[in-house]
């Protein structure tokens, strides 16, 4: 046990965690309390005129933000036509939340209009973003007040997991980087297994019971939610130019990045690498937590009739976990071998410092945790609630989503790991950063295991030349509507 009792809640409090998080089951995305909104009412505030709707289908239809430039308004009796108060798309990932999407996406057409309504399977998030808000600016620019006074007011739903959320944002961040203002906020209905990200907003952990009701109740507190601000985290990998990886789909190759000059590095530089990079929300882990999520998601794309939704893979995925050698290493293993600290340096720069900082790898930690949201690992505080004295002593901020910090733990075997996860401990805390750097080198161990926002991969490790992974905040924060 890392902290006294005193330095996170007491038991009254772990109580209150416990019997809210059965609450939350049932309260879903929505489910409990909320203003009551009519059925005719809704779709008068969410759906757009239809010669819009018919204009933005054009444009992604036909990849051509001016396809649509032919609905635009030339019929006087038209110019009356009244900009919803507040317009709104959905994003559904129909093959998540097991047998409910089909059924979530008809009622999806029943509270909007069918065009406002988008599975990411045949309309990718970047197109519509491209092209249907591209069709928009197109519109007001044209001198169409309701096409630019819905393009303002435009807000978005992900139905869908952590993963399927975290596409739409990174999407929507390049309308910070082209200059296309505002960038729409965004709600969710919770569809994947952890929906850490959902939990961390107030929109629930699960995919509620009565869900037809809570459906139309999460639309409605997606008109009205505060928005809030999310820090966004971009990873950078740089390898061998002879490293054979197969990248998850948030990493993308890149060209060659140039390392922070403020810190030197082991060793040779290779002369040629290999570079990806990618953004997450939640969280970025090397180790054996990365290293199981890598297994079950192979064993899953073998077996896929074992996907039948989060609970089956939740149970799946913990009795994979105790065959992987985290619970019981052979003993056969050498000692020194089982953690990360012979493969592994972590440079840190610190809440307001602009110095790297070495952080020495505690021997028993087998995997390291860099943590953005409050929740982790469906739902848990591995980071605990801290006290202000254990704060101070340690030289830490109570943790914010937006606060530009990552909070970094270990996990020391999959025993440490249950104990933390049902919060009786908390997790080994090693820092608070700004900015990290992994560097990754080879020698008894041949792969490194790494994921981020729940994708893992194997990450192969050379002898002769490091692996590094740097970790920065973005300069620009996503746009979060609240749930609560």
């Amino acid at each position: 046990m890392d902290l006294p009792s005193s330095s996170i809640t007491g038991d009254t409090n772990k109580v209150l965690v416990k019997s809210s998080s059965i609450v939350e089951s049932f309260r879903g995305c929505g489910i409990s309390g909320g203003s009551r909104i009519g059925k005719k009412e809704l779709r008068q505030n969410l759906t757009m005129p239809q010669y819009l709707r018919f204009a933005m289908r054009d444009s992604i239809r036909f990849k051509d933000t001016h396809a649509g430039e032919n609905r635009c308004l030339r019929n006087k009796d038209d110019e009356h036509v009244v900009t919803p108060p507040t317009p709104m798309v959905v994003f559904i990932n129909s093959r998540s939340g097991g047998r409910h999407g089909p059924g979530l996406k008809e009622r999806l057409h029943q509270l909007m209009s069918e065009e406002q309504v988008f599975d990411i399977l045949d309309v990718k998030p970047y197109e519509f973003i491209r092209y249907g808000l591209g069709c928009l600016e197109v519109l007001a620019g044209l001198g169409d007040s309701c096409a630019k006074e819905t393009r303002d007011r435009i807000r978005i739903v992900v139905a869908g997991g952590d993963g399927t959320v975290g596409w739409v944002l990174g999407c929507l961040t390049e309308l910070h980087r082209q200059g296309r203002v505002p960038v729409p906020p965004v709600g969710i209905i919770p569809l994947g297994t952890g929906n850490d990200l959902s939990r961390s907003f107030g929109w629930g952990g699960s995919f509620p019971f009565s869900w037809k009701q809570a459906i139309k109740r999460t639309l409605y507190k997606a008109t009205i939610g505060q928005v809030c601000h999310l820090d966004s985290w971009k990873v950078s990998l740089s390898m061998p130019e002879d490293t054979i990886i197969e990248p998850p789909q948030l990493l993308k190759h890149t060209k060659e990045f140039t390392l922070d000059e403020g810190l030197e590095v082991e060793g040779e530089l290779p002369k040629h690498v290999i570079c990806y990079e990618g953004v997450f929300y939640n969280y970025f882990s090397i180790g054996m937590d990365a290293q199981v999520a890598y297994g079950f998601h192979q064993l899953r794309n073998e077996k896929p009739y074992l996907a039948q939704g989060p609970i089956a893979n939740k149970i799946i995925y913990s009795g994979y976990s105790c065959t992987q050698g985290w619970f019981f290493t052979p003993c056969t293993s050498e000692p020194s071998l089982r953690g990360l600290k012979n493969i592994l340096r972590i440079h840190v720069k610190k809440y307001s410092s602009s110095e790297w900082e070495l952080i020495p790898v505690p021997t028993s930690v087998r995997a390291i945790v860099a943590l953005n949201l409050h929740n982790y690992g469906s739902g848990r505080n591995p980071w605990g609630n801290l006290s202000p004295g254990y704060l101070e002593k340690r030289g830490f901020v109570e943790a914010q989503v937006d606060d530009g910090l990552l909070e970094i733990f270990g996990l020391k075997q999959g025993w440490h790991a249950s104990f933390v996860m049902v919060e009786l401990i908390s997790a080994k805390h090693i820092a608070q950063a700004a900015a990290i750097r992994l560097e990754v080198r080879g020698g008894q161990w041949r792969d490194a295991y790494m994921q981020m926002d729940g994708e893992p991969w194997k990450q192969p490790l050379s002898t002769d030349f490091s692996t590094f992974v740097e970790i920065k905040r973005e300069p620009f924060q996503s746009l979060v509507i609240s749930g609560e």
